[in-house]
Formats: C-alpha cells, structure tokens, sequence
C-alpha cells in the first residue's frame, strides 16, 4: 500500500505515529502538507499536483486536516475521492463533524442520545432557548472551537445572556446546550476504527476547571466501555461519515450522550493512557479496505436518465406490512432495496425472505416514476397544543356535553 498522510504538522506525535506504523507494516508512506496542493480540474480528469509537480499515484490517504484549513482540506481529501482513492475519512465526514450545529443536526434525526441543545441568532430568543435546554448553568459553545477552546459554562441566566450577547456582537455564531450536572467534569473518548472501539479512556477535570480536555491538563484513564456507549460511538462515526474517530460522550442519567465526533483524534493520549497501538489499528484498518475507496452513492447512481434513490417509509397499516420484500412486487417494478432501517438497526442488502413491519425505512435504488406512487405526499406536521387537565367538574360538564 502506498499512502499519503495529509498533515500540516509532521513533527507532532500523531503524525509521526501513524507514519512509523505504516513503515513498520511495509508500506510506502509520506507525509504531504496538505496546503502544498494544487487541484486541477478538467473534463473527465480530476488530477493533483503537489509542490508544482504532478502527484504520483496513491492507494490510500490519511487526512489529519486541522480546524484552521477546513474548507482548503476537504477540498483536497475530495479531489481523491474523485480519483478513487481511498480515504480513512471523507471529506464531507470532515465537514459534517468540524461544525458543531451541522454534526448535531445530523445525528439528532437519528437514535443518538445529545445533550439538548439550541441555536439562535435574535436577542429576544436567548433567554426562552435558556429556558428550553433547562435553564442556568448552560454550556456556551463556538461552533468551530477545538480543544476546549471556545466552551464556556454560565451559572447563570444573565452571565449566560451577558456572553451570548458578547459573541454575537463579534459575529461568533454560538450554541446554547443543556449542562449534564451528573457528568461535571468528566467525558469518555472512544476510538473508533471502522465498526469498533480500539480503545477508550475517561478524562477528567482538574480543581476547578470543568473542561476535561487533556490539552486542559485532564487526567486520564483506560475504560471498558459498557455496551451502549461502544454502540452509540461507532453509530455516531459511521452516521457522520468517518472511518477514523474520537468520538467524545458524557455519561447522562439516561446514557451516552455524544458531545462531538472528532475526523483528526489525537493519539499520544488515548495512546499514553492505554499503552496500545492505537496507530497500528488504523493501518491495518487502511490495508484491508483499501480496495474499498469512498464512493459518493447519489453521484454515481443518478446519472442514469430516470433513475434515482430515495427511501420508502414503510407506515403502520401499510398493505406492505406483513409482506416480504419479494412479495411487495418491488423487484417487479424495477426497484432494488440496498438498505432495510429498522430502528436503530441497519440491515444492508437485506434479504429478498426478510418480512416488512411498521416503520421499516428501505433505501431503494430504482426507476423515480415507479417510486414516486409509493412515497407519500408530504403532509405538513401539525403540532398538538398543549391542553391542560380540566378540573374534575369540568371534566363532568365536557363529558354531559358530549353525550347529548
């Protein structure tokens, strides 16, 4: 295998672990500054050059893309994917898991337990937003803020409203989030690699400071993680787009609770603190899916005239509940399901014997007109109001009422 860690840093521990590991498994590894690309685009040829020369052909990359070139990293880790070349993480992954609204936004239509948050821009929706996540003490978060930088905890509503009003003033775009008083102080960080956990570590807070950051002198110590939380973690990776992770969770009263998925983990902690090759997992991740390069489904899938994706929600009293997916007729009408979602269960290229229940969502692949009779018209949600209980002799008069 020959691989490209795309780093700014070559000297930093992260870096320099990964290109040992790689070496020491027999591949051709290099570190390449990722602002040292040049992307060349034409006609039926995405091409790279690097330092003015054109860039030899690799099999794989590893982006290590700091907070402060985004939009230039991702624009590069891209540019492989358009030359089907393997990517530990993609770049829209990237992108998603960099701002904190857009990875909370994402994760919050799926099961991922998140801390309540909300994200406002007008001054007179502060304080209700306050009171929606729960009132004072509220966490305060930049949306593009790394290592702790850019968290701060209000104990109260006015201090709350006093920083959000600083913020926005500087034109910071800020998020308001529920305080987990239960897990003051203390965070989990699971590595992912792939579908598992290599390893995981709690970090905690020293004297006053609530930020458990280790880059904010944070202790350290190896978990084992109990089952919810090593499945919230890799969910919340695969969700997000990442194949390579640091996925960090407080510990609720109800479960996991995902404060941020990180594309570029730093390694001498986890690494330090459980006295494991968290840099050779990687690599060894990367060799066996190497042939196996970040393909953009939508892209390649709906260049066929008349063809498309889209999913069929399958709703209770469905004439498909009960039915297989053979029986529904879907292969007859040229319709192909690549994923069955079934809570929080994903069933990929699910079997054509596998029975339809309520709520099953299908990922299907197929000809659009055929499609579009058996999704329903959007309907607008209506949102109950909110009736409060009648008193006991109201409740008699309202039942008289409807009797008659």
């Amino acid at each position: 295998m020959k691989l490209a860690i795309l780093s700014c840093s070559p000297k930093c521990y992260s870096t320099r672990r990964l290109l040992e590991a790689a070496r020491h498994r027999g591949a051709t590894a290099k570190v390449l500054n990722t602002l040292k690309f040049a992307i060349d685009l034409e006609q039926g040829e995405p091409d790279l050059y690097y330092r003015s020369k054109h860039l030899s052909e690799y099999d794989a990359i590893l982006p290590r893309i700091g907070a402060s070139i985004t939009y230039f990293g991702t624009a590069v880790v891209r540019q492989f994917e358009q030359m089907d070349t393997f990517s530990a993480c993609s770049s829209a992954g990237i992108s998603n898991s960099r701002d904190k609204l857009r990875s909370l936004q994402i994760l919050s239509r799926h099961q991922i337990g998140i801390p309540q948050t909300t994200f406002v821009r007008d001054r007179k929706d502060i304080l209700p937003a306050i009171e929606r996540v729960g009132g004072a003490p509220v966490i305060i978060k930049l949306l593009e803020g790394t290592q702790g930088v850019g968290v701060i905890l209000a104990e109260s509503v006015k201090v709350a409203e006093a920083i959000i009003e600083t913020l926005q003033s500087t034109r910071q775009n800020v998020l308001v989030q529920r305080f987990v008083s239960e897990s003051k102080g203390r965070d989990i960080r699971a590595f992912v690699v792939g579908d598992r956990i290599v390893a995981a570590m709690r970090r905690v807070a020293v004297g006053t400071e609530f930020r458990s950051n280790v880059h904010r002198g944070g202790q350290t110590e190896s978990v084992e993680l109990e089952p919810a939380y090593a499945e919230t973690a890799v969910r919340a990776a695969q969700i997000m787009g990442l194949r390579v992770a640091g996925v960090d969770m407080l510990e609720g009263k109800d479960g996991p609770q995902v404060m941020e998925v990180n594309s570029s983990p730093g390694l001498e902690g986890i690494e330090t603190c459980s006295n494991l090759d968290i840099a050779g997992a990687v690599i060894d991740y990367m060799i066996a899916q190497v042939d196996f390069p970040e393909v953009d489904v939508r892209q390649r899938l709906t260049v066929s005239s008349g063809y498309g994706v889209t999913e069929i929600h399958i709703r209770d009293g469905s004439e498909f509940v009960g039915k297989t997916i053979d029986e529904s007729g879907l292969a007859e009408q040229d319709i192909n399901v690549l994923t069955l979602y079934r809570g929080t269960t994903v069933i990929p290229n699910p079997r054509l014997k596998r029975t339809l229940e309520p709520n099953d969502r299908l990922l299907c692949f197929g000809k659009l007109e055929a499609m579009r009779g058996m999704v329903p018209a959007r309907v607008r949600k209506q949102r109950r109001p909110k009736i409060k209980t009648l008193p006991a002799s109201a409740q008699q008069i309202q039942q008289e009422i409807s009797n008659h």
